[in-house]
Parts: C-alpha cells; structure tokens; sequence
C-alpha cells in the first residue's frame, strides 16, 4: 500500500451536483499528484433509492469534467468488481467470520420492537445504544436475518488529513446492522470491506461522516484490517452560508451548468476552490498546476460557500481566454435558431463581439438576437433610458434624421464607421452617453451592446439604414 489509492464512491440515486463532484475531484487531485491511481465504486447496495440511468449520468458528468478513473465498472481492474451489488460474496465472507468470531449477532426485531426500546432509553433520558439492547438469547444467524455488529466499546484517537487529531469516548460506539435481511451490506459494513481489497490509502469523504468514525474503527479493529488515512472534507455551503449545499437545497447537476455553456475547465478550477486555499492570490488554474499545487494541508477545516456569481465570473475568464476558433466550436449549439441562416464567418464576427461580455455560452440568443433579425421596436428603451427620456421625439427625430444622412454616405468599414460617429459627436454636440446609446436603441433594439461602430459593422448598412428610418417612424 505504499502508492496512493484514492477512490470516488458515489451510491446511483441521482445526479451529481457539486458536492459529489468535489468529492470526486479532491481524491482525483490526490492520487494524481502522487502517481497513484483513482477508483471509480458504484454504491448500489440501496436499490430502493436506485435511480434508473444514474450511473450513466454520473459517468458523463466525471467524463465532461476530466476526472478520469483508473479502474472501474467499464474499464475494469485487478481488485474488481467494482459495483457492490457485483460483491455481495465477499460482503457474506466477511459477515460469516465476524459471527465466528462472536462479534456479530442475528437481530430479528421489528421495527416497532426496535422504536419501543429507544422510546424506552429517552424516557429514561439516556441516548440510544444498541449494545444496551442486545437480545438475551438470540438465534442462530444465517443468511436472510439482519446481521448487527457486536461492538468492544473502548475511547479512540485517531489522525484525520485535514481535522486534525480527534478523539471519542466509549460512547461513540455502538452495535449497527452489517447486513440487511435481503442480504444487502449496509454503507458502514460494505465501504470498509471494499477499501480494503482494493487496498485504498486515502478515504476522501464528506464531514459528515466523521461522526461515525468510532463505529468504523471499531469494525476494523474486529475485521483485522489496518486503518487507511482518513480525510474528511468540510462541507459546501449554501449562498447564505448557514445550510449545508445539497439536493434537498436547489443544488443543480453539474451536467445542468454544462447545457447552460459553462467550461468544463472552470467548473473543475471553481469546485478546487471550495475549501483549498492555493496560499497565493491567484484564482485561475489550468488542470496540470490543480494537480501540481493541491495539497491537504491546505484545505480549510470549515465549510466553504457556494457562490453561483463567483462561478459565472470564473467561467467568463476562460471564454476569454479561448482562441476564437476553439470559442466559436463550444459555441456551436448555443446559438439562436435564427443564426442557422448566416455562414460561420459572420458567426465568427459576431461572437468575437460579445465574448467579453459573455458569462455563459446559454447568454448567446439574449446577447446576440439582433445580429440576426430585426426585433420588433421597444417604446420603453427609451422612455425609460435615464439619459433619453428627458428629450422631446423631435429632437430625437433630429438626432436621428443628422445620423441617418452621415451613414448613408459611409462604406461601412470600422474605419469610416468610427470616424462618422466620432464626427457626429462634434456635429449633433451631444456626449457618447447621449447619442451613441440613440444609435444603438435604434439599431439594435437591445438595452446593451458590444462597441457601436464594430456592431454597424456586423449588422450591415442595409439593415442598420432600415433601422433607423423604422426608428424615426416610431418617433
């Protein structure tokens, strides 16, 4: 066990949102710096939970992402299978020593019958322990029973990678159920037998867990198996920071970021973030420095927050930072339908426009619209346009009329285009604020736009006379 075996263990009950990926991200970072290998373990030992194509799913959000496993369910490898619903003999093996050795017992209480005996510890304003309800004289187990853990309760002190040294009383262990009366492992039997045989060093797990570790330890105490390092991650946080990010909260799939046009790249920079500090002021990372620079001792013992603007800002650095080539091939499916009539180098044009003031490819209908059609004429642009409002429609009409008899007369090259409008500054004796943000209303009846002359440019001087005369109408 002396290279580093890391392992994502996800249970198939629906998509990933971004806590399970960064629970697949830190380990993968982990065995990748150290040359070691990463394991994908499909928990499905809970198949009332199941949820149909969930595997799937999990696969292609780990595949868009680059976290890429070393051995798993379709790749296979020599400690396999790797899909726990594939390994119930060895889970059996294991029960049926831990019975030999007298440290499992049947327990074939009903659920009422379990309920009246925790009713009967809080009565007694004790908490509930199991090991304090062992049955007097219990059966036999054999296959089709519940199988409980007998526990040695003793104090434990053990090392976690990013906690610290902890410790728990006696009181922290307790007899739980190894296996169910189907014959299914729970989580807390099944995990500990799979990191063995797949010989994990490091088990990366969320913080919730920790408080189980005293059961867990006990457990491998009486299996004879050696402790792996443990390394419990603090949690993700809501926006408001007070609630734990999950599911049940309005996290969302990472694979719905994807269909909004966020980067890989920056959702896999953005998760690295949330809860390791770099110990530099830099925020953006390429995979290889992630993979160079991570390290445990760095990451943070309390919870980190989930900021979904933070998320867009970072996505926005690398659609700028792309080639416009490699820009305009992410951008393929993103565009509005009505881009389907106009050729890619004027796609190209347009997109190299409002690259910098995309956040998310899914903006490129909402940023893009009038590129490609002539929107219908919106009243309030400039009714309610701080600097236009107060202008009578005649000297709007006026305005307009002055622009209108200049770009008549332009060729329309970004040259001529800045100059005419630089021109007409002077000429109207109006600000950039006042008379550009007229121009645009009128050419692109959008609030906002990338820079004016370089957008006359795209749009055309057919479109953009036609614009305008359909403005002064309006007027």
């Amino acid at each position: 066990m002396s290279s580093v075996r890391t392992r994502f263990a996800p249970s198939p009950t629906g998509f990933l949102h971004v806590g399970g990926a960064r629970a697949a991200l830190f380990p993968w970072l982990l065995a990748k710096q150290n040359d070691g290998a990463f394991l994908l373990r499909i928990e499905d030992t809970d198949q009332a939970r199941e949820v149909v194509g969930a595997v799937d799913t999990i696969k292609e959000t780990l595949n868009w992402l680059g976290i890429t496993w070393d051995e798993g369910p379709d790749i296979g490898g020599p400690y396999g299978p790797y899909v726990q619903s594939q390994r119930i003999d060895s889970y059996h093996k294991w029960a049926e020593r831990l019975v030999k050795d007298g440290r499992a017992y049947a327990d074939t209480r009903s659920p009422e019958e379990l309920q009246h005996l925790r009713d009967d510890a809080k009565s007694k304003k004790q908490p509930f322990l199991a090991r304090n309800y062992r049955p007097e004289n219990p059966i036999p187990w054999q296959l089709g029973m519940p199988l409980r853990f007998l526990s040695d309760p003793k104090t434990y002190k053990w090392h976690d990678e990013i906690m610290g040294n902890l410790s728990a009383g006696a009181d922290a262990v307790d007899d739980f159920i190894l296996l169910k009366s189907d014959g299914q492992p729970t989580y807390n039997f099944a995990h500990i037998i799979d990191d063995y045989e797949m010989k994990i060093t490091h088990v990366v797990r969320g913080l919730e867990y920790i408080a189980s570790m005293p059961k867990y330890l006990n457990l491998y105490d009486a299996l004879d198996i050696p402790w792996p390092k443990f390394v419990h991650m603090p949690h993700i946080m809501g926006a408001d920071g007070k609630k734990k990010l999950s599911k049940r909260e309005g996290a969302k799939s990472i694979l719905d970021y994807k269909q909004q046009g966020y980067l890989p790249e920056a959702i896999l920079n953005f998760l690295a973030l949330l809860g390791w500090n770099p110990g530099t002021t830099e925020e953006i990372f390429t995979k290889d420095q992630l993979i160079k620079g991570f390290s445990l001792e760095r990451v943070q013992r309390s919870g980190a927050r989930f900021d979904e603007k933070r998320l867009s800002w970072m996505n926005g650095v690398y659609i700028r930072g792309l080639p416009i080539d490699e820009l305009q091939k992410r951008a393929k499916e993103f565009w509005p339908t009505e881009a389907s009539d106009y050729d890619e180098p004027y796609k190209k044009k347009v997109l190299s426009l409002v690259a910098e003031r995309l956040k998310y490819l899914a903006e490129l209908p909402e940023l893009t619209m009038f590129f490609f059609k002539d929107l219908p004429l919106d009243y309030k642009l400039i009714s309610t346009n701080k600097k236009l409002k107060d202008f009578s429609n005649s000297d709007l009409k006026a305005m307009l009329d002055t622009v209108l008899n200049s770009l008549t007369e332009s060729d329309f090259s970004l040259k001529d285009l800045s100059d005419r409008l630089n021109s007409l500054l002077q000429t109207i004796n109006q600000p950039p604020a006042i008379l550009f943000s007229l121009i645009r209303i009128a050419t692109t009846q959008a609030p906002s736009s990338p820079p004016l002359a370089e957008s006359l440019e795209v749009i055309g001087k057919t479109r953009t006379l036609r614009r305008i005369r359909q403005q002064l109408d309006a007027l």
